[in-house]
């Protein structure tokens, strides 16, 4: 089976904190890179998102200013080169514009590696059509400029002009779109080149659980420890989540198979359209879809977890539901630093036990007067539009979900 670097695309609180600590237990053949594009996604010169749009002190406190998804990937690469498999659990809207608009590949990747450990080649641009984005002539006097004081200097010394800085009406910076050419129908920042370096799989959780959870990390008191003010409900993730999995599928990236089902992706129950399936890239069997799904691994965590394992070819032991020991916690005290707040309920775990008790089934009016209770009407409402925009999405990817 591949050894590509796994990439579990999941979107805020679906519990795949508790799911990377599983894997965190194997750091003697797994290397876990934890949420690694976010830095570029929130606080470098490419950066999607605009939540620090206009607060370049926050973005230079981070110590992640100068991220870029070119730095990024080449953490992960300098990750691989120790000889583990690399494991990498990463909120996917990170790779993709909010909103839901066309993507353009990200400059800082417009010279790409093929994979990791292979040569840097150029993706074809039409500089008429994107303006000088990336150069290789470093011998210019005047560098192309860069974003206002973060400079931007990829590992091949070119110098990158991210984008073009527009005032929004509120006043925001816009921070997309690059300056680049897209690809046709790939709805991330990242060339499929470089996706097809990655074995992908995919978690979800019901939106009912995972919005509030998020809501809850973006108010008093847990706001203070986060960073987070205010509730963005474009932070969701599931509809990236979708397009990716899509995209992926149709360029035949992953599936049709799915894990633990004797059908494949095509055929469920009849009422999925045929994909079209494109030759996956270097000739290499695409990775099976694999989704899991969080109440079906909090449920059930062994058999979820060893069926996960089997998919993505990694070694299953037991063992690893248990990290109650000093070595793992003050690991994993280290690794989630970065992201104060959101992982507590994770750091101060023992492991991964199933269920005691079925959770309750509630109707909607009863979700509703929880959100209430805890959130004030405001919040309720907040909470109870963005789980209805979401709920297609999740029910969607459910549908491909493993079943043990």
């Amino acid at each position: 089976m591949s050894q590509k670097p796994i990439f579990v695309a999941t979107h805020p609180r679906a519990c795949s904190t508790a799911f990377e600590r599983v894997f965190m237990t194997r750091r003697d053949t797994i290397q876990c890179v934890h949420e690694p594009f976010g830095d570029a996604f929130y606080y470098g010169p490419e950066r999607l998102g605009t939540r620090y749009a206009n607060d370049e002190q926050g973005r230079i406190d981070s110590g992640f200013s100068q991220s870029t998804f070119r730095t990024v990937l080449d953490r992960i690469e300098s990750e691989a080169s120790e000889g583990k498999r690399v494991f990498i659990k990463d909120i996917m809207h990170y790779l993709l514009p909010p909103n839901g608009k066309p993507a353009n590949s990200a400059p800082s990747l417009n010279r790409i590696k093929r994979g990791v450990g292979t040569t840097t080649a150029p993706i074809p641009v039409d500089p008429a059509a994107a303006g000088d984005v990336v150069s290789d002539d470093t011998s210019s006097s005047t560098p192309h400029p860069v974003v206002g004081n973060n400079s931007n200097t990829p590992s091949n010394g070119s110098v990158v002009s991210p984008r073009n800085i527009k005032a929004t009406t509120n006043g925001e910076e816009e921070t997309y779109p690059y300056d680049t050419i897209p690809e046709p129908g790939n709805p991330t920042v990242m060339p499929k080149e470089l996706l097809s370096s990655f074995h992908f799989a995919f978690l979800i959780r019901d939106p009912h659980y995972s919005v509030p959870s998020y809501y809850r990390c973006t108010i008093p008191p847990l706001d203070a420890v986060t960073g987070f003010y205010y509730y963005d409900p474009a932070e969701a993730g599931y509809d990236e989540v979708r397009r990716t999995f899509d995209y992926l599928r149709r360029e035949r990236l992953i599936g049709p198979h799915i894990a633990t089902r004797e059908q494949d992706a095509d055929d469920i129950e009849g009422k999925l359209k045929p994909v079209q399936m494109l030759d996956g890239a270097g000739g290499e069997p695409a990775a099976e879809i694999c989704v899991v799904d969080a109440d079906d691994m909090l449920n059930n965590p062994g058999p979820m977890l060893e069926a996960f394992c089997r998919s993505v070819g990694i070694e299953w032991d037991a063992g690893m539901l248990d990290w109650d020991n000093e070595a793992d916690h003050r690991f994993v005290n280290d690794a989630f630093e970065k992201w104060r707040g959101f992982h507590n309920d994770a750091i101060e775990s023992k492991g991964l036990e199933a269920r005691k008790h079925a959770r309750p089934v509630k109707t909607e009016e009863e979700f509703d007067a929880d959100w209430c209770k805890k959130y004030g009407p405001e919040g309720a409402a907040l909470i109870r539009r963005t789980v209805d925009e979401n709920m297609a999405d999740y029910l969607y990817l459910k549908q491909f979900a493993m079943k043990v």
